[in-house]
């Protein structure tokens, strides 16, 4: 099902629609948001010089450390009374970053997610269980009223919890799950583990995945695990730009296609920002189109994708982007969470029984991310106490779990025992690249 005729505009209907938006945000955003101005005035470019889609180069780009620099409201168009949601995800150092919606906002965003669920498979007949955590992440509220409004019946599981998941599966008839990739994966095992089998015993038909990439290999485990009927589909967004539903795949599963009446998707070089051409691969980078509380012009994603134009068998014309190939930077995403060494190193550092070397091992283990931080001890003496050794293992714990919002391995080593070196330390290990 398609859930609106934007969906199915040619070329150049989009980029007429795509260009008149534009205008509206560039001028908007001037107007209202001082550190865009100033980036403005600095590049030399003024809203009436915006003139084609293309002279959507001559704009700065905005980064995650303007949300650190302007933390909590800078980058806001409108005042604190217009808002009536706030989110936030995960930053770079101990500030959140912090997003906001209007009444409009809101309602433009739900209707983006429904067109993500539709091209997913769902429809007005599933009962959806959403297994993502609730709170200020953006996913789980963002697919809770994406698919009420396409008439879906919701139940706000949260994460976690897999009796009670089980229950509801089996007592309430669900049909459609929502959650990450690797915990799909991980619950479907649980599942099994208990003698049921999920394609014979249950309803669920229909799987859409967030928070996390998922790889050709996880999708073929899903249907070892769901059934060879199981339809899984990913889709794209992040908080900055609005949460989910920015993209999502079809049941063609020939890439995520972009809510193009919303957002401008580019594709550049990491490096140089030079504009990349169709079907080259670099780094994701999105301009929203008609958003009051919270305006991006430009925003580097980190994310390394490719675009392709040409329509799709489903019906819809718009753009596609490819299912994410890695990041352009040190970002790592562990169940769902955004997490940057640099949030490690500022808990590390804090800690004087340590010192400043570290290693960070992230793996996947019945289907769920754990990731493992090795540190050395700064005196050699605490090796005689497994009290102490413990006591530190557990104060280590704590710190990154506050920082984190994630539960983390801890590894002690002995004094200079961990790896040096010469140039750019390489502090990150992943092991999750078979896919699994």
């Amino acid at each position: 099902m398609i859930w609106a005729k934007e969906e199915t505009l040619n070329r150049n209907e989009i980029e007429i629609l795509q260009l008149e938006k534009l205008k509206g945000t560039v001028a908007y955003i001037y107007d209202r948001v001082a550190p865009y101005r100033a980036k403005m005035d600095e590049a030399g470019v003024k809203p009436s010089h915006i003139e084609s889609i293309k002279d959507l180069r001559k704009l700065p780009f905005t980064y995650k450390v303007d949300f650190r620099d302007n933390y909590p409201l800078g980058l806001f168009a409108v005042d604190k009374k217009d808002l009536v949601r706030f989110h936030a995800s995960s930053g770079t150092t101990g500030k959140p970053t912090m997003v906001g919606y209007t009444k409009n906002d809101l309602e433009v965003w739900l209707n983006n997610v429904a067109r993500i669920a539709c091209m997913g498979g769902a429809s007005s007949s599933d009962v959806a269980q959403i297994a993502f955590g609730y709170g200020t992440f953006t996913g789980a509220l963002g697919l809770h009223g994406g698919l009420e409004k396409i008439g879906a019946s919701v139940i706000p599981m949260s994460s976690g919890n897999t009796k009670k998941q089980i229950m509801f599966m089996q007592d309430l008839g669900v049909t459609l799950l929502v959650a990450t990739p690797s915990y799909a994966l991980h619950l479907g095992e649980e599942i099994r583990a208990r003698g049921i089998d999920p394609e014979k015993d249950l309803k669920i038909k229909i799987g859409l995945f967030g928070g996390e990439g998922m790889t050709e290999p996880m999708r073929d485990e899903m249907h070892k695990i769901w059934g060879k009927g199981f339809l899984c589909t990913q889709n794209y967004g992040m908080s900055e730009l609005c949460g989910p539903g920015v993209s999502g795949e079809c049941e063609e599963l020939v890439g995520m296609h972009i809510n193009e009446d919303w957002f401008i998707a580019e594709v550049i070089n990491p490096v140089t920002g030079e504009v990349l051409n169709e079907g080259e691969t670099g780094e994701l980078v999105i301009t929203c189109l008609g958003k009051e509380a919270l305006p991006l012009i430009r925003y580097r994603t980190g994310d390394l994708t490719k675009l392709m134009y040409e329509p799709c068998k489903c019906g819809r014309t718009t753009a596609r982007m490819a299912n994410l190939s890695g990041r352009a930077d040190d970002m790592l995403v562990i169940r769902g969470v955004n997490v940057f060494p640099t949030q490690i190193e500022e808990v590390l550092l804090a800690i004087p029984e340590i010192g400043p070397h570290y290693e960070i091992t992230v793996e996947r283990k019945n289907h769920l991310d754990v990731m493992t931080i090795e540190v050395e001890l700064t005196d050699d003496s605490l090796l005689d106490s497994y009290g102490k050794l413990s006591e530190l293992e557990q104060k280590i714990g704590k710190g990154l779990k506050a920082q984190l919002g994630l539960a983390t391995r801890i590894k002690l080593a002995a004094p200079f025992t961990l790896k040096r070196f010469e140039g750019k330390a390489k502090r990150v290990t992943d092991l999750r690249k078979d896919g699994l």
